[in-house]
């Protein structure tokens, strides 16, 4: 018995197998286009008994090669099943099923209170004076809406205030069914008690519109590296924290590649956000220097843009602080990627840029001592 190179038990001298046409085609195409198809309108498979949620497929169907995407919803789902089932595990397919069959109990059962929000209407939830920023989508437009009290921090104002009011009636409607049904439901992070993600409910269409119509345009001219030519996904949620609500995180990197933190809601004095020096994953670890340090009052309404990777957490000045706040971490795959591969970001790492000037300096140094030396040597001649 022979073993042929692919690893796979072959048939020593006998001849190869033979291919035929259609398995010719179907290794051609066994693979995703560069490039997505923007104008192609995904399929919807929330009906079919899949692994892979529908909301991956759909986004993964605008790379399928065009002689698929006329292919019916069954044959698009296998196609892409298979390709996902060679980089994605068991224990993730099987997370990614137990997260659909959450979001389907919930679909199911929970009754939103404002579904303005669901539709979410730009005219109703956003300011004119933001909306006219987007809409003239220049650099020029967008800093006269936005300050930015510390390099890579961004402030300004988005919300209609009936947008807040809303947004809280609704995520308390949330608890107070969970609570009555007895149904468990996805916090934050592991620590949480009290917040809530919102893309469980449903309003994740809204933050995605949110995140691609309004925050990109403004992230491509301030962070153009992290955002690349689009987010590819997201993960929004509502944090309290205060003495009878969640205890507030130490500083800490967000797991994204750009946050939009809006408070919602804050009682009394205090409760001010620090950044503490934004740094790559090699330099994570490294101690905070003096100049990096920036504290910020956060007011209600206001919405902070910053890195995820800019170090930060609540500076709490009073103890009977309360706030409530919305975050939505948007994410580009390509440059997690990219970071795997580059060694330096000292355009937006402040370690990177400290060891870049260190170099420098010693560069310029050690020039000038060679050039004394020669001016040295000339001199005694």
């Amino acid at each position: 018995m022979a073993v042929d190179g692919d690893g796979t038990v072959g048939g020593g001298d006998s001849q190869p197998p033979v291919t035929t046409a259609a398995a010719t085609t179907e290794m051609a195409i066994a693979r995703l286009s560069r490039f997505p198809n923007m104008e192609h309108i995904s399929d919807n498979y929330d009906d079919l008994k899949l692994e892979f949620t529908s909301s991956v497929l759909r986004s993964l169907e605008k790379y399928l090669p065009p002689a698929m995407l006329t292919a019916n919803r069954e044959a698009k789902a296998k196609f892409m099943s298979d390709i996902l089932r060679k980089y994605i595990s068991r224990e993730e397919c099987s997370k990614a099923n137990w997260r659909k069959n959450y979001w389907q109990r919930i679909k199911s059962n929970y009754q939103p209170l404002c579904r303005e929000l669901y539709n979410f209407d730009p005219e109703l939830f956003l300011l004119p004076s933001f909306r006219k920023a987007i809409s003239d989508n220049t650099e020029e437009s967008f800093r006269r809406i936005i300050s930015e009290p510390f390099p890579g921090v961004f402030v300004f104002q988005m919300f209609q205030p009936d947008f807040f009011q809303k947004l809280i009636v609704e995520v308390d409607n949330f608890g107070k069914w969970a609570h009555e049904k007895k149904f468990q439901i996805r916090r934050p992070y592991h620590m949480s008690k009290y917040g809530v993600v919102l893309d469980d409910f449903g309003l994740d269409i809204m933050l995605k519109k949110l995140m691609e119509d309004f925050i990109y345009p403004i992230c491509k001219v301030f962070f153009p590296e992290e955002c690349g030519t689009m987010f590819d996904s997201h993960h929004g949620f509502i944090i309290e924290n205060g003495e009878d609500r969640d205890a507030p995180l130490d500083h800490h990197f967000d797991d994204s590649e750009i946050t939009l933190n809006v408070c919602v809601r804050k009682q009394f004095e205090g409760g001010e956000i620090s950044f503490i020096g934004t740094r790559c994953v090699k330099h994570m670890r490294t101690n905070i220097k003096p100049e990096e340090v920036f504290h910020y009052c956060h007011t209600p309404g206001q919405a902070i843009l910053h890195r995820g990777r800019h170090r930060h957490g609540p500076r709490a000045t009073t103890n009977s602080c309360s706030r409530a706040n919305m975050i939505l971490c948007c994410r580009n795959s390509l440059f997690r990627e990219m970071e795997t591969y580059e060694k330096e970001f000292p355009e937006w790492c402040g370690q990177c840029a400290h060891e870049k000037k260190e170099k420098e300096s010693q560069s310029l140094a050690a020039k000038r001592k060679e050039m004394i030396r020669i001016e040295g040597g000339g001199k005694e001649r």
